[in-house]
């Protein structure tokens, strides 16, 4: 037997804020609350308040796992911290949650920006640590509040994105089996412009400008310090891109389709789901959609998803589950996991 990590447990917090498909028809005036649901998928959105920040979120995740009695926080050997709504610019806002979490000073901590894609990456720097012998316990947080960059008349983004954390605790275990991996990974950086938000960095720094809000073509409002998403283009490329990795996977894997017990891919929203499981022909009873309480949680639809998947019995330990996340970047990564 071999030192293998493996997907212990996942705890998820999603803040008190809602907003309804009604409160978003009414709003906009000239969309119903089915019509949203019927091309979303989606019934309710949570909002973080004013005051909550993306580690707020992971920190309650977190707080959540260590209270379930899966592990103790003094058990944690390295902490990784997936968002792209950090605290500061400096310091790291891993660092800053160590601190909030009660971890070791022996524990290492670390940022990592990414966005649909980042629970994947997360898994593969938690298994490399892990595998390496380097640590034993691996705390990966997921945590986003993409609504702080949203306008509030960008009615193209208001309806899909959702604020929420997930902590995931990735562990060393003696096992025979590979139970995270193989991994397939990718990026494409000719699409960042694709999913932005433009103002706010060193290349483009803030300016009285910056907040000078616009409509586009589609009735959308935004300022350049919005977040920004070209939905036509981000579908293209992911019907483009997804089925292609998929096939990767497997051929790493070295199984076919029909040894997936389950598919949980990035939970962007219905209407890319149900393209992407047509034309990768997957059983509508092995493929997850989980989007209808929760929205786009950015980094954290897969633990999410995850969680909910084995609490319903869709999944059972054993089964052998493809995931992939893809999208700002473009970056995309994909995985089998087994449960356990």
């Amino acid at each position: 037997m071999k030192n293998h990590a493996t997907i212990e447990a996942i705890s998820s917090f999603l803040p008190a804020g809602k907003i309804t498909n009604e409160q978003l028809a009414r709003e906009f005036g000239d969309w119903d609350a089915a019509k949203i649901f019927a091309k979303t998928g989606i019934a309710v959105r949570s909002i973080a308040a004013d005051n909550e920040c993306a580690s707020d979120l992971g920190v309650a995740a977190a707080t959540r796992l260590f209270e379930s009695g899966r592990c103790r926080a003094e058990d944690i050997d390295f902490l990784l911290f997936c968002t792209q709504s950090p605290d500061y610019f400096m310091p790291t806002t891993a660092c800053l949650i160590q601190d909030r979490l009660g971890l070791r000073t022996d524990c290492g901590a670390l940022d990592f920006n990414l966005g649909c894609s980042g629970f994947v990456y997360g898994l593969a720097l938690a298994k490399s640590l892990i595998e390496a012998g380097t640590v034993t316990n691996v705390l990966l947080i997921t945590a986003e509040t993409y609504s702080k960059f949203i306008n509030p008349r960008d009615r193209s983004a208001r309806t899909i994105f959702s604020d929420g954390a997930a902590a995931t605790l990735i562990r060393s275990v003696n096992s025979d089996d590979e139970l995270i991996g193989p991994f397939v990974f990718g990026t494409d950086g000719s699409g960042g412009q694709q999913v932005v938000v433009p103002a706010g960095g060193s290349r483009q720094p803030l300016i009285a400008e910056s907040a000078i809000e616009k409509e586009d073509r589609s009735g959308n409002w935004r300022s350049e310090k919005n977040f920004y998403m070209n939905g036509p283009e981000v579908f293209n490329f992911a019907i483009r891109t997804v089925p292609r990795a998929i096939k990767q996977l497997l051929a790493k894997w070295g199984r076919g389709m029909d040894e997936v017990d389950y598919f949980i891919f990035h939970q962007a929203n219905t209407f890319m789901l149900e393209h992407l499981r047509d034309k990768l022909k997957i059983p509508p009873n092995k493929f997850g959609i989980d989007l209808e309480n929760y929205g786009n949680t950015v980094s954290s639809t897969i633990p999410i998803a995850l969680e909910n998947a084995k609490k319903k019995g869709a999944i059972s330990v054993g089964d052998n589950v493809a995931i992939i996340g893809f999208g700002v970047g473009y970056s995309w990564g994909a995985a089998m996991v087994q449960i356990r």
